[in-house]
């Protein structure tokens, strides 16, 4: 496979940029401090040092065959740590056999490991978030008339207005709805100036995803993550981690990028619920790649988002954290990724191992449960091979005791499928398809899916 195209896409990603966020510098406040300027290497350093470590090990090299870590794409292989944490048992070994055991106990163990150690923690009063409609356009997407709205989110900064943080965004509607629709959000890489969508994203010939969604009868959004939070090490101290930190660097357990994704999607539904367009009860959440990994996340911390389809996540989404295969935790701690996690989340790169976190990505899955989740992956040998599909569909095989402890119903199958099978009859739904690093392919049966579910007015 083109192990090369993964990782060459993987550094092009690091270079997005995003909206008017961060701005230091505010004259008004003398008495502050400027935001600490730290580069990644520098604040992934500093991170080692608080946990006491001195080495990491390297993460797998997706580019080079003959180096001695390239990474491993035998299934022979894959399983080092083949026992997963249970998610049906307490921490003190008692088995949970009720939903209410699950809602009132397990439940919230596992979010509180997962807040400690893989993910961060959201601080306990975030600041409010203003949205402002600076735009609507009356438009057509393909045959369809629809209303296109551009919103900012103005993030009150005046507990620290060195850093200010606007979350952009956009809603389009159907013009001529019966009423109050579903809208399907994603979120959406944004290139810069100059620089093309890379051809591994491309979308196939057809109707996009966008067009696929209105002849439904729903509605569309986007968000754009950098408006959010910074896509590396260097801006933790600005965005909305910076500004709740006071330009600060983090703790060892607070919020990363993936959180601060999520928690901005958030917000964007705060706003939907007071949009009379919008059908709030039926919002999906939908995201590719590294925004895959954030969809997964607001997922399973927002219980208001109706349904999600999360598309070649790979490590620290839906992948199993104790598969080897692809991406491995220790890339995701290095100094290129570590700011999407906890600072916790370096410890498992060395001294201790992804066979030491106390949870795994099935039990993401599960905390979605039991709202409707399609996991999504492309082929290894297109160029997908880094994500580990079956890495994927393990963890989602795994959430299948939650859903079914809840009313719900899982894949009905523990057996890695076929390509382009898909598995939609539960709740808990995968697919591969046969292309490469794109959410494409399988739109339409995510659609077909997500049908259950989200209806449109009539």
């Amino acid at each position: 496979m083109n192990t090369s195209r993964i990782t060459g896409f993987t550094l092009i990603l690091l270079g997005f940029v995003g909206g008017p966020m961060g701005r230091g510098g505010d004259a008004t406040t003398p008495s502050q401090p400027a935001p600490v300027q730290l580069t990644a290497d520098q604040d992934h350093q500093r991170l080692m040092e608080l946990l006491h470590m001195t080495t990491m090990r390297p993460g797998a090299d997706g580019m080079h065959p003959d180096a001695p870590n390239y990474a491993n794409y035998d299934e022979a292989k894959a399983n080092p740590y083949p026992n997963l944490p249970d998610a049906l048992v307490l921490t003190n070994g008692k088995k949970v056999t009720t939903a209410k055991m699950w809602w009132q106990k397990r439940r919230p163990e596992i979010v509180e490991d997962f807040d400690r150690e893989i993910y961060g923690r959201v601080p306990a009063n975030t600041p409010k978030v203003t949205w402002e409609v600076t735009k609507t356009t009356q438009e057509t997407n393909g045959d369809v008339p629809v209303i296109t709205k551009t919103l900012i989110g103005h993030v009150d900064h005046s507990s620290y207005p060195r850093i200010t943080v606007d979350i952009e965004a956009t809603l389009s509607t159907p013009a001529h709805a019966a009423g109050p629709v579903p809208v399907i959000t994603e979120f959406g890489f944004r290139f810069p100036a100059g620089r093309p969508m890379p051809k591994a994203m491309a979308a196939p010939a057809g109707p996009t995803w966008q067009q696929q969604v209105l002849a439904k009868g729903w509605g569309y959004a986007t968000i754009y993550p950098n408006t959010i939070q910074a896509d590396n090490g260097g801006g933790l101290t600005e965005g909305i981690i910076g500004l709740c930190n006071h330009g600060q660097p983090r703790k060892l357990d607070d919020w990363g990028a993936l959180r601060a994704w999520a928690w901005g999607a958030s917000r964007l539904l705060d706003y939907f619920e007071t949009d009379r367009s919008v059908d709030a009860h039926q919002v999906g959440i939908e995201g590719h790649s590294r925004y895959g990994k954030a969809t997964l996340v607001t997922m399973a911390y927002d219980p208001r988002f109706a349904i999600a389809y999360v598309s070649s996540s790979g490590e620290g989404g839906a992948k199993l954290y104790r598969r080897n295969w692809g991406e491995m935790v220790e890339n995701v701690a290095g100094s290129g990724e570590y700011h999407w996690m906890a600072g916790n989340f370096l410890k498992y790169a060395g001294p201790l191992t992804a066979k030491d976190m106390p949870v795994d990505s099935h039990e993401l899955i599960a905390l979605c449960a039991p709202r409707p989740v399609f996991i999504s992956g492309g082929a290894a040998k297109a160029g997908d091979g880094w994500v580990d599909a079956e890495g994927m569909f393990l963890a989602a095989a795994a959430a299948g005791p939650v859903y079914k402890l809840l009313g719900k119903k899982d894949m009905g199958t523990t057996q890695f499928p076929s390509m382009e099978t898909p598995l939609i009859d539960g709740d808990v739904a995968f697919r591969q398809h046969s292309g490469g690093h794109t959410p494409g392919p399988n739109w339409p049966t995510f659609i077909t899916f997500a049908s259950r579910y989200i209806k449109a007015p009539v």
